[in-house]
């Protein structure tokens, strides 16, 4: 499937391929490829600490992130979970967990267990400093991982959600691919990915500033499709504000689902994103 798009200054690519070719290079060519990596998180490294700076100044959105993703979590581990988690040591890892946002007002209330992987070292400090009195002996951050997702390859039979928010736009395709690929021998009989992303309307959107690509629900579905993933269920996130990309929740299994869940889902976005 050809996927057409713009980046943030207007230029139109008639393919992906197109533009991953002007971004990093010919196949082989690490170099351009790297610097592409460096500058997203250089980019980052700008940002202030803090919810409002990790969210681009919509530090008030965080509320009803966090209740759409606690609603669609809840019913994750109902579903998929022996007994809903309930009498489990559960796991959990946040992909580009920034200051520990998702990881203290969600993930810590449900998972035994949170581990953190963050490239960003100003960000993943203050982590620490957030969820240092969060949590209790049998809810708590564990580990703190300062490296990049491209090259973060997960412990085998850890997890039983990893969740990925907001931070799959750094990565090119083939990265994603092997990312996941990486990642699916990670987690335990019944576990799951939940990818919590922007969506641009058609094809993608990349963004010359922070070096990332919003990509649309067929995009995301068919590098998905690649990854050997299956869609276990979908909901879009509400309560954002109209200017910003639409969001969405996608549960992946590495399993086939054994039942098809039916989703209403309206096209209308590293962080919630302004249309650009």
């Amino acid at each position: 499937m050809e996927v057409c798009g713009v980046d943030s200054e207007g230029k139109e690519f008639s393919s992906a391929q197109e533009m991953w070719r002007e971004e990093i290079g010919e196949e082989g060519d690490e170099t351009k490829k790297t610097q592409w990596y460096r500058d997203g998180v250089s980019y980052w490294e700008g940002v202030e600490a803090s919810v409002d700076g990790v969210l681009g100044g919509y530090g008030h959105v965080n509320d009803a992130d966090i209740i759409g993703s606690e609603v669609f979590l809840k019913t994750l581990m109902q579903e998929r979970l022996v007994n809903g988690g309930t009498n489990q040591h559960l796991v959990a890892l946040d992909c580009g967990s920034g200051i520990g946002r998702i990881t203290k007002n969600l993930l810590i209330r449900y998972f035994n267990e949170v581990d953190l992987l963050e490239p960003v070292g100003q960000f993943l400090d203050a982590a620490r400093e957030n969820l240092a009195s969060t949590g209790s002996e049998t809810h708590k951050a564990t580990n703190f991982f300062c490296v990049p997702l491209q090259e973060f390859t997960p412990a085998a039979g850890r997890y039983d959600v990893i969740w990925v928010q907001w931070c799959i736009g750094h990565l090119t395709d083939d990265d994603f691919v092997s990312f996941f690929n990486r990642a699916k021998g990670c987690l335990k009989p019944g576990g799951f990915f939940v990818v919590k992303e922007n969506l641009a309307k058609k094809g993608f959107v990349l963004d010359k500033e922070d070096h990332s690509i919003t990509r649309s629900d067929p995009y995301f579905k068919q590098l998905f499709r690649r990854c050997g993933l299956h869609l276990y269920l979908t909901k879009d996130q509400k309560g954002l504000p109209q200017e910003l990309f639409a969001v969405k929740m996608y549960a992946l299994t590495v399993d086939t689902p054994p039942k098809v869940h039916k989703t209403r889902s309206k096209t209308r976005g590293n962080r919630p994103q302004i249309i650009k």
